[in-house]
């Protein structure tokens, strides 16, 4: 996964809601939720194409456990609109604060950067831009344009905000056409107060429900953490909520606390329980759902896309 830019020397900006009380218990991971430290060469070229290039990664800037699988097959995320965001979600290891002036150049260096990869698949994503008037939205296109332009086979998938409150940006990010837009949950609506306290639940639900109602023939997709004090019901009922919305694909994910001032993990959630809800979601009629601890957003991203299509293939087919 990929973001711009040099990070060492930038402070990082800490609200205080991502505090949390000193007596919550810090649980122990479990086996299956361990992972290899980065080493391979794959890694290592990767790592010096996105500083070249002074890209930001969310692979880096979220922690992300699947770094070192990801880099080595040069995978990338890449992350626009800067390293800080205008949220202080309690999950995140984002820094938040006031966000840097939009890079112009950005488009055309992301492009630079998914040509040299070579990549057959990218995904963007990006901060909360609550200070610009169109959420980052115009920026999101121009991107995809530059993509377009410099390497029209790469097909596109797009990790949004929500666009709280922007009138008519999401209309110019689905009009730019990327071939997946990807807007995530995150956790059930009880939790929104507490972990995600800047975005609204049923907002979220109807910006994905607009994307198939201008175009579609865009795949939507979404995703959640869990391990955050969820119960299974309520797991069940975003389900629905999704498919009521017409969306294609859910990623199910183990939380991971970032650190000790971020929203403590409830629980690690067993293999057998992701299975369990991969299971339950194909019955509910998602074209994909993948489920396991190490499941992220973009994690096996290109893969999933090519799944993506194979199942509404076979989908349509069958109503032939």
């Amino acid at each position: 996964m990929v973001t711009v830019l040099d990070l060492k020397d930038r402070p990082r900006v800490r609200h205080p809601e991502k505090a949390h009380r000193p007596d919550q218990e810090v649980l122990r991971k479990p086996d299956w939720i361990r992972v290899k430290a980065p080493v391979s060469r794959g890694y290592q070229e990767t790592r010096e194409i996105v500083k070249s290039h002074k890209l930001v990664t969310v692979c880096e800037e979220a922690g992300c456990p699947n770094i070192g699988e990801c880099w080595e097959k040069k995978h990338a995320t890449f992350m626009i609109l800067g390293e800080i965001c205008t949220r202080a979600c309690a999950f995140c290891n984002v820094a938040t604060g006031i966000p840097t002036a939009v890079d112009p150049n950005e488009p055309e260096s992301v492009a630079q950067a998914v040509a040299k990869m070579g990549l057959t698949h990218v995904v963007i994503t990006s901060v909360d831009r609550d200070d610009l008037a169109d959420g980052g939205a115009q920026h999101f296109a121009d991107v995809i344009h530059a993509i377009r332009r410099l390497t029209p086979q790469t097909t596109i998938e797009i990790l949004t905000p929500d666009f709280l409150r922007k009138e008519g940006a999401l209309e110019i990010v689905v009009a730019a056409r990327p071939d997946v837009f990807n807007h995530n949950l995150e956790t059930v609506p009880s939790n929104y107060l507490t972990v995600r306290p800047g975005a609204r639940y049923f907002h979220s639900i109807r910006l994905l429900q607009r994307v198939k109602e201008l175009d579609p023939s865009i795949f939507t997709k979404s995703g959640i953490m869990v391990g955050l004090g969820e119960e299974r019901h309520e797991i069940l009922q975003l389900m629905d909520d999704l498919r009521t919305a017409n969306v294609d694909f859910m990623t199910i994910g183990q939380y991971l606390q970032p650190s000790k001032k971020h929203h403590p993990v409830k629980k690690f959630v067993t293999p057998d329980e992701f299975a369990s809800y991969a299971t339950v979601g194909k019955s509910k009629g998602f074209l994909l759902v993948a489920s396991s601890p190490l499941t992220r957003s973009s994690h096996h991203a290109g893969d999933d896309f090519a799944k993506l299509r194979a199942a509404r293939e076979a989908l349509l087919a069958k109503k032939a």
